[in-house]
């Protein structure tokens, strides 16, 4: 019997059949993979008892979805804002960044996508660019579809440079039950379109303040896909 080939090159079944079967698991996001491990751990040594088996598959099929990073196709638009993360767009308003952003008091165009605890949580880049700044500035815990939160709450604030010296800022609100922010990427980094860069555990949202010109391209209660919805325009 011959043995499957990768690139023209023989792999054995092992291998063949986990290739085969990624294509249909949506990989795991780094940060996510110590709770899908422990949880797969977890029930292994519980295995013999039926009801405890069912209950920590459940749980690690409940972790594995919830921090999936599944591969987008990012749009190449001149001047395109895309999506952060998945969610509904909760609210587009004009309102002054955040201080430590750095960007002003001036009113800016603000784009807040809420994430549902069913939503994928990583979040992307918007566009290619450079890292000015991350700041992690504590508060408080607000539920995060409240229109005070994205002052209020603790969040990460990421600010990326574009090519042409256009700066925006990235933010990563927490919520009632999202208390972890998580960012991996540092100043001077740059960041291509649609790139993952951080990750919210376990439900908040994301708040993208643009110039004030920016042509939005979506509306309040649509719903944004990741690394792939155009959200406006610079």
């Amino acid at each position: 019997m011959a043995r499957p080939l990768k690139n023209g090159v023989e792999v054995s079944l092992l291998q063949h059949l986990g290739a085969q079967a990624r294509q249909f698991v949506p990989p795991i996001a780094k940060d996510g993979r110590p709770f899908v491990a422990t949880a797969t751990v977890a029930t292994l040594l519980v295995w013999r008892a039926r009801p405890l088996r069912l209950a920590g598959l459940a749980a690690t099929a409940a972790l594995a979805a919830f921090f999936r990073e599944p591969a987008r196709v990012t749009p190449d638009v001149p001047g395109g804002v895309i999506a952060t993360s998945d969610g509904q767009v909760c609210a587009v308003d004009m309102a002054p960044p955040p201080l430590e952003a750095g960007l002003g008091v001036a009113p800016m165009r603000r784009v807040s996508t809420f994430l549902s605890l069913t939503d994928v949580h990583v979040q992307r880049a918007p566009m290619r660019g450079r890292v000015v700044s991350i700041t992690h500035t504590p508060g408080e815990f607000l539920v995060a579809s409240d229109p005070q939160a994205g002052q209020r709450n603790e969040r990460t604030v990421m600010v990326l440079e574009g090519q042409d010296g256009t700066r925006i800022a990235s933010v990563q609100v927490a919520g009632l039950i999202a208390r972890r922010i998580v960012t991996n990427v540092r100043p001077g980094d740059t960041l291509r379109a649609g790139q993952t860069y951080g990750l919210m555990r376990f439900g908040s949202r994301v708040d993208l303040y643009l110039p004030a010109d920016a042509n939005v391209a979506v509306l309040e209660g649509q719903r944004a896909v990741g690394g792939e919805t155009v959200m406006a325009r610079l």
